[in-house]
């Protein structure tokens, strides 16, 4: 099929983006919660939903050996799309979230013992916070925190008192959701490598800007989710190195994850399955491929340049509006910005905003750590993908100068 090489190539594909909101155009700004969907992923959902539905490595019948070939085949596509070794390092999960506590629980069971240390960075997800505290609880390990300085940068020179022999994983974003920062991730798996620990990469927003290759991170786990990649809610991956994956046990027992099974003993799958229970998402996991099949649709350098052209363009005209404060200035920066208004708090200026058909986030954007950094309660959040535009931002900039006065 024919590349998709423009802004208006690339918007045509996006049914909710010509809706109305408040009898506005809508301008969807909260790309980092979810993205829509392109129509090539609702055909699908709807088809499978319709029809193509039968459960999937269970039944000789031919909806189930439809539906079986879907899911294989999105993982082919996940694999390459990252790429990963072996499909057998792919596994489906439900989203970022349940594949970091599916290395919380499994990794930490095995490896992580009583005075051992897990590494985290204070401006991280809470998904990426809450099953560290939880796993390190139950290990008696100790938690160490990677700070960040005022621009939300990582202070690097904090390594060295880090990372040590007693460090097992890190587990640290790609990108950071509220800051919209590509964190120096090479640097802290080469550091932890050096001491034999294994490093984890939340990946929910490294995979939606920009190509990610697992082997040229060298990370040993990498977790995202489907629904920020044009895909379904309730899809997700963990990428995990087959040597790591193979030691692990699973965390979660029941159908098609086992071998063999007696009252006495059970013995289970091997890779990927043992680590995905029960009856999977096959519907979203199969549209999740088609997600990832129409991102390889998308040429690599107008995305590129595009996510620079929004990026220049939104924070020039941040800097612009008296008594805003932007969150996360770096030149690693991509289309992610937070922002607060001095005077004016957060959820009245996102609430008179979607009034103006905007859609943006508002509060702590599950970072409250980080929001205690800065010494704030919640930011705004505008978030973009390469279906938005220029004119999109000059509308949304134009919009908050207005709400701004209102509120004021």
């Amino acid at each position: 099929m024919a590349k998709i090489v423009n802004i208006a190539q690339m918007r045509e594909h996006f049914p909710a983006l010509n809706q109305k909101v408040n009898n506005r155009d809508l301008i969807y700004f909260d790309n980092g919660a979810t993205a829509q969907k392109p129509q090539s992923v609702i055909e699908l959902i709807n088809d499978m939903n319709s029809g193509t539905n039968g459960n999937i490595h269970r039944a000789v019948h031919e909806l189930s050996a439809r539906c079986t070939d879907l899911y294989e085949s999105a993982r082919l596509a996940v694999k390459e799309f990252i790429n990963a070794e072996s499909t057998d390092e792919i596994i489906f999960t439900s989203g970022t979230t349940a594949s970091v506590n599916l290395v919380a629980n499994s990794f930490t069971s095995r490896f992580i013992s009583k005075g051992d240390a897990v590494l985290i960075c204070e401006a991280d997800h809470h998904s990426n916070i809450v099953p560290w505290q939880m796993a390190c609880k139950r290990a008696g390990a100790e938690l160490r925190v990677l700070p960040v300085d005022q621009n939300g940068e990582w202070i690097l020179d904090k390594l060295d008192s880090l990372i040590d022999s007693k460090l097992k994983i890190v587990s640290v974003a790609h990108i950071s959701n509220v800051l919209g920062i590509k964190n120096p991730v090479q640097e802290i798996i080469e550091r932890a490598h050096r001491f034999g620990a294994r490093v984890l990469l939340d990946g929910a927003q490294g995979v939606v800007h920009g190509k990610v290759d697992v082997k040229d991170l060298n990370c040993d786990f990498y977790a995202f989710s489907g629904h920020k990649l044009y895909g379904p809610t309730g899809t997700g991956v963990l990428y995990g190195k087959r040597e790591v994956l193979e030691e692990m046990e699973p965390w979660m027992g029941g159908g098609d994850m086992v071998d063999s099974v007696t009252l006495a003993k059970t013995t289970f799958a091997p890779l990927p399955l043992k680590f995905e229970a029960g009856t999977p998402n096959f519907i979203g996991v199969a549209a999740l491929g088609e997600a990832i099949n129409f991102v390889n649709r998308v040429d690599i350098d107008f995305m590129t340049a595009h996510e620079e052209r929004l990026t220049s363009s939104l924070n020039k005209e941040l800097e612009e509006i008296e008594g805003l404060t932007l969150f996360g200035k770096s030149k690693q920066k991509l289309p992610i910005f937070s922002f607060n208004v001095e005077g004016v708090h957060h959820t009245d200026l996102a609430m008179l905003l979607d009034k103006m058909g905007v859609a943006v986030r508002s509060g702590m954007m599950c970072c409250e750590p980080l929001m205690t950094r800065f010494g704030v309660t919640g930011m705004i959040r505008a978030s973009l993908l390469p279906y938005n535009t220029i004119e999109e931002t000059e509308l949304f900039t134009k919009s908050l100068r207005k709400a701004i006065n209102m509120l004021r």
